[in-house]
């Protein structure tokens, strides 16, 4: 058996700016696990970067409000769901197939120290849960004015 690396033809050696840059970034929101006992899904998230908050959207298709958890404790950011099985057979007929998945989500990450935790915000619209987190003031970026002589 032939134990060869195979490398990718555009991954290059070397050292990279934009992929190390890239790693640093995705570093401040690392998942801490995708997956419980087997059982639970980690919703899919996007993470966006703004100059005073990072905005990060996670889908939870079926879930209601009720049924959601946010917390944050020690830099831990972890969502909590589950989507309920409705149990309609009498108004829409036999199930034939089922393909929806129904169960908990979980997802834990890990937020930087560059988060302010008590200005966080969360809202909930259309199966999908938008958190606004705050940057701490002494990391946001600062304009300098320039005087001209």
């Amino acid at each position: 058996m032939n134990n060869a690396v195979i490398r990718s033809p555009e991954k290059r050696l070397g050292w990279d700016l934009f992929d190390d840059f890239d790693n640093v970034v995705n570093s401040l929101f690392k998942p801490v696990r995708n997956v419980t006992n087997g059982q639970a899904l980690a919703p899919s998230v996007d993470i966006a970067e703004t100059d005073k908050a990072y905005i990060l959207k996670a889908e939870l298709p079926g879930v209601s409000k009720d049924d959601l958890d946010v917390s944050i404790k020690d830099g831990l950011l972890t969502i909590n769901a589950e989507s309920k099985f409705e149990h309609d057979e009498e108004k829409q007929g036999r199930l034939i197939r089922q393909e929806r998945r129904y169960g908990k989500y979980v997802r834990s990450l890990r937020l930087g120290a560059d988060v302010d935790e008590s200005k966080v915000k969360a809202d909930y619209k259309d199966g999908v849960l938008a958190l606004t987190l705050p940057k701490a003031e002494e990391v946001q970026p600062k304009k300098i004015e320039v005087q001209v002589q």
